[in-house]
């Protein structure tokens, strides 16, 4: 089996849609299974994902083979620059939320 996390507007392609909860669908393995391939199964328009697809936590394109038992994450084209902006570092500086951790730890030592 395979779990497909699905994120911001393709949480509709799962039975739990509320942000508050994770929308996961489980989906049966195929030895020839790609992320494309469950993408297509999933009905998924190719046009709504953005370039934030995932593999047991590893950065994947639409190619990428699956095996049974992975996870996998995919995003929306309209969440492409908030992950790249949390998570991707930039031009060798701090992303935000290592800014953010430098700013809390600058404020405790200040008290």
């Amino acid at each position: 089996m395979i779990e497909v996390h699905l994120y911001g507007k393709l949480r509709r392609f799962a039975d739990q849609t509320d942000p508050r909860s994770a929308s996961v669908v489980t989906m049966p393995w195929h030895p020839d299974d790609t992320v494309g391939s469950l993408i297509d199964r999933l009905g998924i328009p190719p046009e709504e994902l953005g370039s934030n697809l995932f593999v047991d936590g590893r950065y994947a394109n639409r190619s990428t083979p699956v095996r049974d038992g992975a996870r996998l994450g995919l995003f929306p084209d309209d969440m492409q620059l908030l992950y790249k902006w949390y998570f991707a570092p930039s031009q060798g500086s701090r992303t935000p939320n290592q800014d953010s951790a430098a700013l809390d730890e600058k404020g405790k030592s200040e008290d």
